[in-house]
């Protein structure tokens, strides 16, 4: 049987309507139709599976995929490639079909953690695109790998300067900012104090970080000054 055959036949057999209904509430921009129901861990555990056959490249040449299961395997398995080469070529081969939320932030290959010096161009190039899902992995990947010790404010910047009207960019952003001020206090703070970012993301930032269990009170209380 081909790689094709056996993923609908693992995806039938672990179907639950129920949880398909779930999925589509927490991912509206996808109609109910591309949505099977199969949890997480199962895809997760199938993708490691895939993976290992010789014909997965099959599946990853063939896009667009029908449903939002076999995108999440998609980017399971690209998420799990060793070489950082082949992993950025499937990456920039896939992220313009990437059209939900969920996909994108679980999109995240180990491998860019090894490589951020060689990740950097390519994270530039992404924030340009104008692709809304593009932008929002790239924003995803400066905030896993490059806060913290690595945090630096021409990083910052780039968050900063994005100009857009799409909720799940500015939600990203906002979700950078709050990470930032959990890791980076003192140097994300000037960010909010001279208002760099537009209001909603500036107040969800605010919002985020009060939520965040890693800023102290005493920040909180300060930065719920600084709402607009």
């Amino acid at each position: 049987m081909s790689i094709f055959t056996d993923i609908e036949a693992e995806l039938s057999a672990l179907r639950d309507e129920k949880f398909a209904e779930l999925e589509h509430k927490t991912a509206p921009t996808l109609e109910r139709e591309h949505f099977i129901g199969v949890r997480t861990p199962d895809l997760r555990k199938l993708a490691k599976e895939l993976a290992k056959r010789s014909e997965v490249t099959e599946f990853l040449n063939r896009l667009p995929h029908g449903y939002f299961e076999e995108d999440q395997l998609h980017a399971f398995i690209i998420s799990g490639e060793k070489d950082f080469a082949r992993c950025m070529a499937l990456t920039e081969a896939f992220l313009p079909y990437v059209d939900n939320w969920a996909t994108c932030d679980q999109f995240s290959p180990k491998v860019f953690a090894r490589h951020t010096d060689e990740l950097l161009p390519f994270i530039d190039r992404w924030l340009a695109s104008g692709h809304t899902y593009t932008v929002r992995f790239a924003v995803g990947a400066l905030m896993r790998h490059f806060l913290g010790d690595s945090f630096r404010t021409e990083y910052a910047d780039r968050v900063a300067a994005i100009s857009s009207d799409e909720y799940y960019i500015n939600m990203m952003r906002a979700w950078y900012f709050a990470e930032a001020l959990a890791k980076n206090y003192e140097q994300a703070l000037p960010y909010i104090e001279q208002g760099r970012l537009d209001k909603w993301t500036h107040n969800k930032s605010i919002q985020k970080a009060a939520e965040s269990f890693r800023v102290s009170d005493e920040h909180k209380q300060y930065l719920r000054t600084l709402k607009k």
